[in-house]
């Protein structure tokens, strides 16, 4: 069995590798950046080493930095978690070069189905027929034209080394090519590190279905069953729930079989998702995640089963010790992802700031895993995930009933979250049926009630007078503790915490203020500047791209004009209310 294991992620995953890590005996080991010095995976961990830097690229995407704390530290293995390295094969294999075991796939098998063209050529030879698109990554966005005038609008551009509608953009027209393109490379660079991507055929209609499945090195390969992903916004998933509603046990039956042989194409080892698309009791092969999924827990739910248990198991070299039939799938679970988004009007807008309350939910058949507790920060420059609320219920509608009750009990302040959002989601018609589609949240659903929170005021703590103190020694981070006066000014145990700023009551991602003057309504960095001094604009014009959470948001004029003034350039970093240009 594994003795020690470094995380090399961060938030609610690293947390979750945690907790099984020390359930079953295994010293854990955190790497975390300057912004991350005193989050929850770093309080948790036996050990903690920084990386340096503030951005991704600078911390959790620095193999360097990653491999010279392995070395320190001892580890004889790596969990990645999901997203980041999670499914770059050059990692892997810079892992496993050190003799250090990678918790997941086998590089060759990342190679094949970490880069999501060659993932289809894959499922294509093992007999499992994929959405229509092209085999090759973008060299222009003539491409995206030409396949579009064949196969119709709208079309899919796709990053071709991630998941999880990171770098994906739909474009409907000709006209969108270019910039939707631009964006989504940019969106794939930012979050996996690699910019390729491809484009294939929008669904109209599709419901997002995915199956788990688990693979030992000793050939054995098991499908867990499926769970339904179809509540999404911006490709990005919200609810998540297992088993699918009206689904033919018939087709689970199929798609599950379908899993196994895309899986056993590639030679895959360890836990991984096989993600289809599914319209008119037809499914297509969409992708697969060589990684943990987010949505996880809920297959942990129905089965019994610990995920991460058995990947740590695989990849001690343990067979599974249950067979396809002894598989069992009981009652229902449904996840929902808390974001810190603003979801008033529909817009989800990313909402970084310091978490200053954070009641949890408890009671029956509920579960929370969670990033941060009160008091810690969320960062303009990581994903916006906070945590994950999942329940199981004897039956679909009794955890559907379930969940609600637990985001009642649930109170974040701080920062905005897309609790509301789910309620409309939980309780609309289509959702409770099952009739819903991966559209379904964009163009069914009105968030038009839901209106911007006032700003929180800033939490006042009880008085110590015991301060724990972090420090670096060498790196590697170290806790004293301290006794000290009694005094608010005196508490070393983390950055003073600051209330979030008060956001303007009518912000969105996409729009300035009418005056003119246009304004950022949340922190981020300008990577794109779409206007000239000098040049006319209309209302709605994109005037900059701003990135905030890993998320791409237009900032548009709502006044027509001439643009007099840009007072930002592509790279600067903004804080809401910043002024970025004057339109006359």
């Amino acid at each position: 069995m594994l003795k020690k294991v470094l995380i090399a992620n961060r938030g609610e995953i690293a947390v979750r590798v945690i907790r099984t890590c020390r359930e079953m005996g295994i010293t854990t080991v955190a790497v975390y950046s300057e912004l991350d010095r005193d989050a929850l995976h770093v309080r948790l961990a036996d050990e903690a080493y920084a990386l340096g830097g503030q951005t991704a690229a600078e911390s959790y995407l620095n193999t360097e930095a990653i491999i010279d704390i392995i070395k320190r530290s001892g580890a004889d293995a790596v969990h990645p978690g999901y997203g980041f390295f999670s499914e770059n094969t050059d990692f892997a294999r810079a892992i496993t070069s050190l003799g250090v075991t990678f918790i997941g796939p086998p590089p060759e098998a990342i190679e094949v189905m970490g880069d999501k063209i060659s993932s289809r050529l894959a499922a294509e030879k093992a007999g499992v027929e994929g959405v229509p698109g092209r085999n090759e990554t973008l060299k222009s966005f003539d491409e995206v034209v030409t396949f579009g005038e064949e196969f119709g609008w709208p079309v899919a551009i796709k990053a071709a080394f991630g998941g999880g509608g990171r770098g994906m953009k739909v474009v409907n027209g000709p006209d969108e090519a270019q910039s939707a393109l631009e964006s989504a490379m940019r969106e794939a660079q930012s979050y996996f590190g690699r910019s390729e991507c491809y484009v294939e055929r929008y669904l109209t209609w599709p419901r997002h279905i995915e199956m788990q499945i688990l693979a030992d090195s000793h050939g054995n390969t098991l499908w867990l069953g499926e769970r339904d992903c179809s509540a999404q916004r911006r490709h990005q998933k919200l609810v998540e729930e297992s088993p699918a509603p009206n689904f033919p046990d018939e087709v689970r039956q199929a798609m599950g079989e379908a899993a196994v042989k895309v899986s056993k194409a590639c030679g895959y080892v360890n836990a991984g998702t096989v993600e289809f698309l599914y319209q008119d009791g037809t499914f297509f092969f969409l992708e697969m995640n060589t990684r943990l999924q987010v949505e996880h827990p809920v297959t942990e739910l129905v089965t019994g089963l610990d995920l991460v248990e058995w990947q740590l198991r695989i990849a001690s070299g343990e067979a599974l010790d249950f067979t396809q039939s002894e598989v069992r799938r009981e009652g229902h679970a449904i996840e929902i992802r808390i974001n810190a988004e603003e979801p008033s009007d529909g817009r989800f807008a990313p909402s970084p700031g310091t978490i200053t309350r954070f009641d949890q939910p408890s009671g029956p058949g509920v579960r929370l895993d969670a990033g941060y507790h009160a008091g810690d920060t969320i960062s303009q420059y990581y994903d916006n995930l906070i945590g994950k609320l999942i329940v199981w219920g004897a039956d679909r509608e009794k955890a559907r009933r379930r969940m609600l009750r637990a985001i009642e009990e649930t109170v974040i302040e701080g920062v905005a979250t897309t609790l509301p959002a789910d309620v409309i989601i939980l309780s609309d018609e289509e959702f409770v049926h099952g009739t819903h589609s991966t559209k379904w949240v964009e163009t069914n659903l009105d968030f038009s009630a839901l209106s911007a929170p006032s700003p929180s005021a800033p939490s006042e703590g009880a008085s110590t007078v015991r301060k724990d103190v972090t420090a670096e020694v060498d790196g590697r981070r170290v806790t004293v503790s301290l006794w000290v006066p009694e005094s608010g000014d005196d508490d070393l145990s983390r950055p003073h915490s600051t209330a979030a700023k008060p956001r303007r009551q009518h912000h969105s991602g996409v729009i300035g203020s009418g005056s003119g003057t246009v304004t950022v309504p949340m922190q981020g960095t300008i990577v794109k500047i779409s206007v000239e001094v000098g040049q006319e604009v209309e209302a709605g014009d994109t005037i900059v791209i701003l990135e905030a959470m890993k998320m791409e948001n237009s900032v548009n004029a709502e006044k027509s004009g001439v643009v007099k003034t840009i007072k930002v350039a592509e790279g600067d970093s903004v804080t809401a209310g910043d002024i970025v240009a004057v339109i006359e």
